[in-house]
């Protein structure tokens, strides 16, 4: 939380600073609200749907996962302690019945580490699929969005539009454009 804040006050800055020295060029600076405009189309309500949709599955399916680690643990768990009273209580005499019991115990133990990092993996996983098939299901909507915001920028001859939701650039003048003049420098 604190660190939006801390994105919040630099944008802040670098847009006062740009809006001073760009208002004395003549240059109009906008913003919009990306989230606010996202939150309104109907396309983006969809695809938030079929995102949650997605999102419950998975959800289910790592809740599934996750019950069966924890009854697995569970019986990890009994077996051990069965073990240790066995051992404390003399039943577990010889070397070659310990040894076996000890090879029983890692043997689960080794199992349920697996499963463990198993589900991490797969919570990983799921994570970057859901991440990229946002960012392909978006991307249609979000292209559609900064056609928008550039015929509006022309329409009422703004020469740069921010984001007020990340801080980004979304339109800016071709004529205020100096890369080229900076490799020129460079070289």
């Amino acid at each position: 939380m604190k660190t939006n804040y801390v994105k919040l006050f630099g944008l802040f800055f670098v847009l006062i600073a740009f809006v001073s020295v760009v208002n004395a060029q003549g240059v109009k600076v906008g913003f919009v609200d990306s989230e606010i405009i996202l939150k309104q189309l109907p396309e983006s309500q969809k695809v938030l749907a079929e995102l949650d949709g997605l999102k419950k599955l998975y959800i289910d399916t790592i809740q599934n996962k996750e019950k069966t680690l924890k009854s697995n643990a569970e019986s990890f768990k009994a077996r051990y302690e069965e073990a240790q009273k066995m051992v404390e209580s003399g039943q577990i005499k010889s070397e070659t019945d310990l040894k076996k019991l000890n090879e029983e115990i890692q043997i689960l133990q080794k199992g349920l580490q697996e499963q463990d990092d198993a589900l991490s993996s797969y919570k990983q996983k799921i994570q970057e699929e859901l991440g990229q098939k946002q960012g392909e299901m978006f991307k249609p909507i979000k292209e559609k969005i900064t056609k928008a915001i550039e015929g509006v920028a022309k329409e009422m001859k703004i020469n740069f539009v921010f984001d007020k939701a990340d801080g980004t650039l979304i339109y800016g003048d071709k004529e205020f454009d100096i890369t080229f003049k900076v490799l020129d420098k460079l070289k």
